[in-house]
């Protein structure tokens, strides 16, 4: 009898610990750049946590830090997720220059076409085929872009001619590249540096997409924006939302589980099209504040684009020298592009 009382007092103690296994809590640090009413971290980041804690049922929690509150500064936030110093961090991969040489071909002039979500689905798939290797350092969650890159200057853009001698923000050095090509001064930094560069007159402008320009407030300070012809933009910033590997590592299954089924190629759409719909509240203000909108035509958006062709070349030279076919990923890139908007 007193075996049977035994044994029964281990079983009941073994469900207790089993229970309490599964009642297990993880707390997650979440960190990025941007203010958190930015169109990304409002609409993409925060609901993405929130949906991540909700299928949990509680049990994975997520602390959010906006506008680098954990220290640092925007190029050390994948470091940062890499080292556990954060256990998830959203951040531009152009901000570290030559580490991601193979995702960086979307940054590539004209490569990307038919808006952010598309866009995004893209690179996100393309990364899985041909970078995988830059990320495994981290867990992936989502690589995502912009939408289309345009000019925010405060004299008018109407043309390449009137670039030149500009100073202008730039986000990555392909972009900046691109800047020398086309005739201006490039100024590297991270966005959240662009109000203080405009008021200060460091620079004369900055290429963003609309997207950001509520939050860094450039219809207040700047009253011309030059797009181009059709849906493309002069140019994509690529991203991530990485996470810590040990921190997904020792997560119990299910709680894996929750975090795949909210990663992956849907992710990456859906941060695309929250950028869409943010660049129309962008436009909208700068529409509202009555500043001038140029649009380029076919034939002058077809001078950039020749201009700016220099840069694929240099892009593809470079990776050369590294061992990489630059060409080939540029043609997988477009193939991956075109298949979306198919």
């Amino acid at each position: 009898m007193n075996m049977l009382r035994r044994g029964a007092l281990i079983a009941l103690a073994s469900l207790g610990f089993s229970g309490l296994a599964q009642a297990q809590t993880v707390t997650l640090r979440l960190h990025q750049f941007l203010p958190p009413q930015a169109a990304i971290p409002a609409k993409a980041i925060i609901p993405w946590a929130r949906k991540i804690e909700a299928e949990s049922g509680g049990r994975i929690k997520i602390q959010d830090f906006h506008a680098m509150q954990m220290g640092g500064s925007p190029p050390q936030l994948f470091d940062q997720a890499r080292d556990g110093v954060a256990d998830i961090t959203w951040t531009v991969l152009g901000y570290t220059p030559g580490r991601f040489n193979k995702s960086e071909v979307f940054e590539l002039p004209f490569m990307c076409s038919g808006g952010p979500e598309k866009c995004s689905r893209a690179f996100h798939e393309y990364v899985e085929k041909n970078a995988a290797d830059e990320f495994k350092s981290v867990k992936l969650l989502a690589a995502h872009t912009h939408g289309p890159g345009l000019f925010h200057t405060k004299q008018p853009v109407a043309g390449l001619e009137s670039l030149r001698g500009m100073k202008i923000r730039g986000g990555s050095r392909i972009i900046n590249n691109m800047l020398v090509k086309l005739g201006a001064t490039p100024v590297g930094m991270p966005v959240p540096a662009v109000t203080e560069a405009l008021s200060k007159g460091v620079i004369d402008g900055a290429t963003v997409p609309w997207e950001v320009a509520p939050s860094i407030k450039l219809p207040e300070l700047v009253k011309n924006h030059t797009s181009f012809a059709g849906k493309d933009g002069l140019f994509t910033q690529t991203f991530a939302l990485v996470m810590n590997r040990a921190s997904y590592d020792k997560l119990p299954a299910d709680l894996k589980k929750v975090i795949d089924n909210n990663s992956g190629i849907e992710l990456a759409a859906a941060f695309g099209r929250t950028m869409d719909e943010a660049d129309k509240v962008g436009l909208a203000m700068a529409q509202k504040a009555g500043n001038n909108l140029v649009a380029l035509d076919v034939a002058e958006t077809q001078r950039w684009r020749r201009t700016a062709s220099v840069v694929e070349s240099d892009w593809v030279t470079e990776m050369k020298g590294k061992g990489i076919d630059g060409a080939k990923l540029a043609a997988e890139a477009r193939a991956l592009v075109a298949k979306q908007n198919k």
